[in-house]
């Protein structure tokens, strides 16, 4: 067995992914020097700060020294969002060294052999299942960043299929992300949003499952093609040569090869799968109880640890579990300070005093067209703020004050405007640097950025245009 930790992000993949974070937080100063500052009234509204819609007012000398560009991302661990960002630095420490262990100890090994011996023959039907699943989780429940430790067990389930990571996390992550935008009964967006419209609870449903229906098809379809490409020409991945030395740490998933210690992985995948059983009830009772939802990212985290490290010490796999586990938060460690830029991005425009500013000028071009252009208009401003606020309940506490009297001003229902914010909060989780958990999540592969954006772009610009031409369709067909 080798000493290299199972998750790790590549140097390629780390470097680029700084670069790109670095120029957007330098982008993020200058526009403080370039935009006036300004801001609006606030108050607390179910416990959650809302915006107080007609009271924006400019403010003056209100400048952002240069060299707090730079300190951004170390003062995200001390600001407002502190708890969120150690929080899922913890969180992706512990999976890394758990899956390492998990790697050690054979027992991921030991699940391809099974799941390959099981659907290798219908892998495209198990591509369609696991879609499916990912994407109720996000649609129906709101799950999304609780999702991420199942990343690296279906990336090397598209190993043993003979796929690449892409299809792995297009069958995951991709996959919760759709579905978290094709909200049905989600309640951290659609819920929240309708709430503050003054909407019935989760009404319009029947539309909304016309839509996550829709968004199955072309997800599905857009990862069936690709994978029948590179299942003809492997070298046709884009990731083909860092899948190779991924690949290189399993052997060949798909011979069936038996492992030294066979005779105990059997329990040791029971010990685990029930310790994703309880992860899973957790997340799903979250859904009922906002309390358990609040804390389900350092819950999981040590049901995860807890399960994992009782399944590697009844593998026998012989090795040292402390030190294997300590090898993998080396491994998965860097990915902290993608995170922490990450955020900064938004750190540097709240601080710098322009968000208000942003989000008034789009309101205000909003107001001056008809249902049409303000509907597109809403989406845009919500595709805007996204790039800053990845928390789709955070964006509603701050946008729907402002868009439901929009709304109403220009003749808009308020479903529609409920749907343009869904939409505007979602797709664009998984394309934007910005957002911490796409950082997270490609942290735990070998994929970098670039690729992954030249992988999904052309699927995000689709939904782009198919989101467009849904809301126009809700406005003529009065939604």
């Amino acid at each position: 067995m080798n000493n290299d930790s199972s998750i790790k992000i590549s140097k390629k993949s780390f470097i680029s992914s700084v670069v790109i974070l670095f120029l957007l937080m330098v982008g993020a100063g200058i526009l403080t020097c370039v935009i006036p500052g300004g801001a609006f009234e606030r108050t607390m509204v179910n416990g959650k700060e809302s915006i107080v819609a007609g009271t924006f007012a400019f403010t003056e000398g209100n400048s952002y020294p240069v060299w707090r560009w730079f300190t951004a991302p170390f003062e995200v661990l001390w600001g407002p969002d502190a708890v969120t960002v150690i929080s899922i630095i913890l969180f992706i420490c512990i999976i890394g060294g758990t899956f390492t262990v998990l790697d050690k100890s054979g027992m991921l090994h030991y699940i391809m052999n099974l799941l390959v011996k099981k659907f290798g023959n219908s892998r495209y039907k198990l591509m369609g299942v696991l879609v499916l699943f990912f994407m109720l989780f996000g649609s129906v429940f709101g799950i999304f960043e609780e999702l991420v430790a199942l990343v690296p067990i279906v990336i090397l389930l598209s190993y043993a299929m003979g796929w690449d990571s892409l299809i792995g996390l297009g069958m995951s992550a991709l996959a919760a992300g759709f579905g978290f935008s094709a909200a049905t009964l989600n309640p951290f967006t659609l819920g929240v949003a309708q709430e503050l419209s003054g909407l019935p609870a989760f009404s319009g449903v029947g539309f909304r499952v016309v839509i996550l229906a829709v968004c199955y098809g072309i997800l599905y379809g857009f990862l069936y093609r690709y994978a029948k490409r590179i299942e003809k020409d492997p070298a046709a991945s884009l990731v083909y040569h860092e899948d190779n030395e991924q690949k290189k740490r399993y052997g060949d998933m798909r011979s069936g090869k038996a492992l030294d210690n066979e005779q105990y992985l059997g329990k040791t995948v029971k010990i685990f799968a029930a310790s994703l059983g309880v992860v899973i009830l957790y997340i799903i009772a979250g859904f009922f109880v906002s309390a358990l939802s609040s804390v389900s990212l350092p819950v999981m985290a040590v049901v995860f640890l807890i399960g994992g490290l009782l399944a590697a010490h009844v593998s026998r796999y012989g090795g040292k579990i402390f030190k294997d586990f300590i090898v993998g938060i080396g491994g998965i460690a860097p990915s902290a300070l993608l995170i922490m830029m990450a955020m900064a991005v938004k750190h540097i425009i709240t601080n710098g005093g322009i968000m208000d500013t942003l989000l008034y000028y789009v309101s205000e071009a909003a107001a001056k067209t008809g249902s049409y252009g303000a509907v597109i208009m809403i989406f845009l401003l919500v595709l805007m703020l996204n790039f800053f606020v990845s928390s789709g309940s955070a964006k509603a506490f701050l946008l729907m004050p402002i868009i439901a009297p929009l709304a109403d001003l220009v003749g808009l229902s308020g479903q529609v405007a409920v749907q343009a914010f869904c939409f505007g909060d979602g797709f664009t989780n998984m394309l934007y640097p910005t957002n911490a958990l796409l950082m997270i999540t490609l942290g735990l592969t070998v994929v970098s950025y670039p690729k992954w954006f030249k992988w999904t772009i052309g699927l995000q610009l689709l939904m782009l245009v198919l989101n467009v031409a849904i809301l126009l369709l809700a406005v003529v067909i009065g939604f």
